[in-house]
């Protein structure tokens, strides 16, 4: 399998969302890492996390997968995507990657 990498962005529902999310939000992020930290777990997640932008924060996803397809796949079952909160996932293949091994 040929290696690609991919980075996918997450957007909130709303540029102020780090900072007043509902209860419901919270728990929608907290089973979105835990949905995640599993694709981390088996190597298919390089690195995840919160991008403090200062136009709004945005979720960070840098993906090793043999598609996009993989990772549309993966990203459709995210608890963010399933909440129908508005969260939405753009997704950008890499040229190139430098990976450490």
């Amino acid at each position: 399998m040929e290696k690609k990498y991919f980075l996918a962005k997450l957007i909130a529902p709303r540029p102020t969302f780090a900072a007043d999310m509902t209860a419901e939000e919270r728990q929608v992020m907290l089973d979105h890492g835990a949905y995640l930290r599993n694709f981390v777990d088996a190597g298919t997640v390089i690195v995840m996390g919160p991008v403090m932008d200062p136009a709004g924060p945005w979720g960070l996803g840098v993906f090793e997968s043999a598609s996009e397809d993989e990772v549309r796949s993966i990203l459709a079952r995210d608890p963010t995507v399933l909440s129908g909160l508005g969260f939405r996932w753009e997704i950008y293949p890499m040229a190139q990657a430098v990976v450490r091994k």
